[in-house]
């Protein structure tokens, strides 16, 4: 890719052209997990992603259309800095910055969470009503996490500074600290415990808005997604999550990420899988 040297060579995901110039959107992996507090490995993710795609069909039943006309490229994996967490955020930034500038929409596969915070810096400069939809089993809002503002566990309270107040949907929270949960009320919109239901309720009122789109894998059960990096009990199935993603084409989604996938903790690849079809069903969604 012109101007972005930094970027590996690598295997596409399924059915992704090669045309950077003609793509719509753009596949691009940001492979750290430099703040980790539990289990480390999500830096695998991007890859595994990748290379279990080709166990699905371009096709969707779900969507009844397929990715073969859709207008996608994967780029590679950002060459992060192993353990420099400020030069591998500017990194991710710098290549976020390049695709929305060409006119595209940034498709990131992480990687530890913390690298939303770099790609909605600059989506929020280019759209200044973003709304920001994130599926975790983590309110991800604390200030600092071990005297660290730049965290896993405080990405999206680091989210919340750069955009407006109350522009925040947050589904199927499950764990934090009480703090947590006292910002939300003030700061945020959020839902905890439920993915499916609240999301299609508030659907309608997000349509026509500049939306970014942060899906942590962790939001999803272990019992469906064991592969990742804080595993929580208590999340919505994998069927509720592509129910979800189908509707992702209705709103004017203009960046987006998915994180978390941490392909040692699941031997039977079903965590990447699931990743994967989350992908194709969001290309094919709103490519």
């Amino acid at each position: 890719m012109k101007e972005l040297d930094f970027v590996s060579g690598h295997n596409g995901f399924l059915g992704a052209k090669e045309d950077y110039d003609r793509a719509k959107i753009v596949i691009i992996g940001a492979p750290m997990d430099f703040t980790v507090s539990f289990r480390p490995g999500t830096r695998f993710g991007p890859e595994r992603i990748r290379s279990v795609s080709y166990g699905l069909e371009t096709y969707s039943v779900y969507a009844d259309d397929a990715l073969d006309d859709k207008s996608f490229c994967d780029i590679g994996d950002i060459e992060l800095p192993f353990g420099n967490v400020k030069k591998s955020l500017d990194m991710i930034e710098e290549a976020a910055n390049k695709i929305l500038n060409d006119g595209k929409i940034p498709f990131f596969l992480g990687g530890e969470h913390l690298v939303t915070y770099p790609i909605v810096k600059k989506v929020a400069e280019k759209y200044p009503d973003l709304v920001v939809l994130h599926f975790d089993a983590h309110a991800d809002l604390r200030d600092t996490f071990f005297g660290e503002k730049l965290s896993h566990a405080t990405v999206l309270r680091r989210v919340s500074e750069q955009v407006k107040n109350k522009h925040i949907f947050q589904f199927g929270i499950r764990s934090g600290v009480k703090e947590e949960f006292l910002y939300a009320q003030q700061h945020t919109n959020m839902y905890p415990l439920e993915v499916k239901t609240p999301f299609l309720q508030v659907l309608d009122s997000l349509k026509g808005k500049p939306v970014y789109i942060t899906l942590d894998i962790d939001a999803v059960d272990p019992a469906f997604a064991p592969g990742t990096g804080t595993p929580e009990p208590g999340g919505c199935t994998s069927c509720d999550i592509l129910e979800v993603v189908a509707s992702f084409g209705k709103l004017n989604v203009v960046g987006i990420d998915l994180v978390e996938v941490s392909p040692a903790s699941d031997l039977s690849d079903r965590t990447a899988l699931l990743a994967a079809k989350i992908v194709r069903e969001t290309i094919i969604g709103i490519g």
